[in-house]
């Protein structure tokens, strides 16, 4: 899509949530600051509701809302994160640590500035389930000792993953995926501001397509209206029974086994953020691309079911879709 994404131009606030109670927990957390753990399945809205909280909460929330991905730390290379703008001005001359310790010196610098309004800051940190033991004790400390100046804010899809210390100084949030009718609402408000020619069948259409997974319906509302100039219930059959990815994943493919590795990733990148698909749906359409994609070698199509299964596998049990996915691809390149 070359136009802005939905997702991002029409952000939520926080009466705008479909949840009612974790709307109503937040509500009161902007009010109140404590400690939160928001916790549910992939794309029902968790970090947008922690964007949502800090609009409300500070003045200035382009500076007093600070977001960590874990996985932009532990699915990347010391090089990698040394470059990245956001770590740089943090981890400049400090060539020699340990990745463990780039990031504990990243977040305990975060944390540590003082806010630009107000009287508190918030630090995010997304996609949590990926973080190691060795990390969240580190993080214990750093919540201790700069409570009273920084809210921290954990979003993970399961929280068993967290450490008692840690689930102890937060407030839990449950974010459940959203109703059929809850999907309606949230996607009727957006094409009224976009002024998309829609119809209740449409609607209907769309957020069944999504199950329950707000970007998901966001992002084909808006495939939808792109691509056939309305979001009716016609508009959307057309648009979405045969949507898929097939030439941009075959592309994938084609450079892990050459070995390209970062290239790969990178397309990966824009499956998972730009089309905002889950890291499940990503592996399945792999698996529909190498059945085509080795026909008549049986050896290759085994080791991609095989290699797909283990990262079903680590996936299910909380880990980031990205890391597991990209490790798919590395091991389909190591025969380049």
């Amino acid at each position: 899509m070359d136009a802005p994404l939905w997702t991002e131009a029409h952000a939520p606030s926080l009466d705008e949530l479909p949840q009612p109670t974790a709307r109503d927990y937040l509500s009161k957390a902007s009010a109140e600051p404590l400690n939160l753990i928001l916790h549910g399945p992939p794309g029902v809205g968790k970090t947008a509701a922690v964007r949502a909280l800090a609009r409300e909460a500070h003045e200035d929330p382009e500076n007093d809302l600070i977001e960590i991905n874990v996985a932009d730390f532990f699915g990347r290379t010391k090089k990698e994160i040394r470059n990245d703008p956001r770590f740089e001005p943090f981890l400049a001359g400090r060539s020699r640590m340990s990745k463990r310790d780039m990031i504990n010196y990243v977040l305990k610098e975060s944390a540590s500035y003082a806010p630009v309004s107000g009287t508190y800051k918030t630090v995010v940190l997304d996609n949590a389930e990926a973080i190691r033991e060795d990390f969240q004790q580190a993080l214990r400390r750093v919540m201790e000792q700069y409570a009273r100046n920084t809210q921290f804010v954990i979003t993970t899809r399961q929280p068993s993953k967290l450490i008692p210390p840690i689930e102890s100084r937060c407030f839990p949030v449950r974010m459940r995926a959203p109703s059929e009718a809850e999907t309606v609402e949230v996607l009727s408000r957006v094409v009224d501001r976009e002024g998309v020619e829609h119809d209740d069948g449409g609607l209907r259409y769309v957020a069944a397509y999504a199950e329950g997974n707000i970007r998901t319906a966001l992002l084909a509302a808006q495939t939808t209206a792109e691509g056939e100039g309305s979001v009716t219930m016609d508009a959307a059959y057309e648009a979405l029974g045969e949507v898929g990815h097939g030439e941009a994943i075959s592309d994938m493919l084609g450079r892990a086994e050459r070995g390209e590795f970062t290239d790969a990733r990178k397309d990966l990148d824009d499956l998972l953020v730009d089309e905002g698909l889950s890291g499940s749906e990503v592996l399945e359409e792999v698996l529909d691309a190498g059945r085509e994609r080795y026909e008549g070698n049986e050896e290759r199509l085994a080791r991609l079911h095989r290699l797909a299964g283990e990262v079903d596998l680590e996936m299910s049990e909380g880990n980031s879709d990205r890391i597991h996915v990209a490790h798919l691809l590395a091991e389909l390149g190591r025969e380049a």
